[in-house]
């Protein structure tokens, strides 16, 4: 092995060609506070017989639009139906009764002259499962999906943004039928009183002719949208026609609970993990809680496994100390919603979150 004092400084070399090969210099040797490499191999073995990932193979005509045209927003299909949808039994009934019944029965719909124009609105905590609940029901139609933001519709050129949002509802009537699903429709089309700039105003408007259907026909499109704030939406939104119906999304039940955990501990080793003990002790968290329990559990056996050398099952003792270090995370959502509902329950727009506060004696 060449030794490497044998080489000329390469600051004195004006050839490159002339540097030494790397390929001739020593692996140095592990010192003796070097970790040892983690044996991978053991650690899958362990796992083999109880990690069982599962794929799912994408449809190749999933997000397609016009053949030959590449489409400008991904139109998705969805997967997932009602039933994917762990307790809310409430928000189910409501779905069926008011929104789903009538577009799967079109001659009874004939038969009673009931309209389809108009959207529902999704308000409550954040995490709390309102996008998921509008792809399921997007799934139950049979319709492809399409989820806008604020942040893909804005533009800093003038018209731009209403250019935008009119290409996304042409792109959905000719998917048709199709879900839009507007998140955060309180940054969309908020309060035009409040907003400082026109160029906000005018995509306000330009979503308001969209919805109505003015210069299209919006047979087959439907609107869901999802707000932490209703109270931050443009009044014009939520006449009849538009966004008329509003359906209060609220944190998950004990059943909802046992869902979300089985759903994130699904794919995980996991041993002696009691959901409903685990669920009980969970009430008032969101969804996303849930979630961030599971993978505080996760994070700490995976730290044990690491020090110690050996793979080691995700545990009940986990996940109960996770619960410890995770506190709820709606609870300043329901102090603002405490205040709406008892000073600007006009028309009784906000009675059903009035309910649940009286039920769970928050007001």
């Amino acid at each position: 092995m060449a030794d490497p004092s044998q080489f000329p400084d390469p600051s004195q070399l004006q050839d490159p060609s002339q540097l030494p090969d790397p390929a001739q210099f020593p692996d140095p040797a592990p010192g003796p506070d070097s970790m040892p490499a983690f044996d991978w191999r053991t650690a899958e073995q362990q796992l083999s017989d109880v990690v069982q990932p599962r794929f799912v193979q994408p449809s190749a005509a999933d997000g397609e639009d016009d053949p030959g045209e590449e489409p400008a927003w991904d139109i998705e299909t969805s997967h997932i139906g009602l039933a994917d949808v762990g307790g809310m039994t409430e928000v189910k009934k409501r779905l069926e009764a008011a929104f789903l019944a009538p577009m799967r029965n079109p001659e009874l719909r004939r038969l009673y002259g009931k309209s389809l124009r108009g959207g529902l609105l999704l308000y409550g905590p954040p995490g709390c499962g309102k996008t998921f609940i509008a792809r399921a029901v997007a799934g139950e139609l049979g319709a492809k999906f399409i989820t806008v933001s604020l942040s893909d519709v804005l533009d800093i050129y003038i018209g731009q943004s209403e250019r935008n949002l009119h290409e996304v509802f042409a792109a959905a009537r000719r998917n048709a039928p199709c879900v839009v699903f507007l998140d955060e429709i309180d940054a969309l089309g908020g309060k035009r009183s409040s907003l400082r700039h026109n160029a906000m105003r005018g995509t306000v408007n330009q979503l308001l002719t969209e919805l109505d259907g003015a210069q299209s026909d919006n047979d087959g499109v439907f609107v869901l949208a999802a707000t932490n704030h209703p109270w931050d939406v443009d009044n014009a939104l939520r006449r009849p026609g538009r966004l008329d119906r509003t359906l209060l999304v609220l944190p998950p039940d004990q059943a909802a609970r046992e869902a979300v955990l089985r759903y994130h501990l699904r794919d995980r080793p996991i041993e002696g993990v009691d959901l409903v003990k685990l669920a009980k002790k969970t009430d008032g968290y969101s969804g996303a809680d849930l979630a961030h329990i599971c993978e505080s559990a996760a994070e700490s056996a995976l730290l044990d496994s690491a020090a110690s050398g050996r793979v080691r099952m995700i545990g009940m003792r986990d996940l109960l100390d996770a619960v410890g270090q995770v506190q709820p995370s709606i609870e300043s959502w329901f102090a603002a919603a405490r205040n709406v509902a008892m000073f600007a329950n006009e028309g009784g727009m906000y009675d059903d979150l009035v309910a649940f506060l009286k039920k769970s004696r928050k007001l």
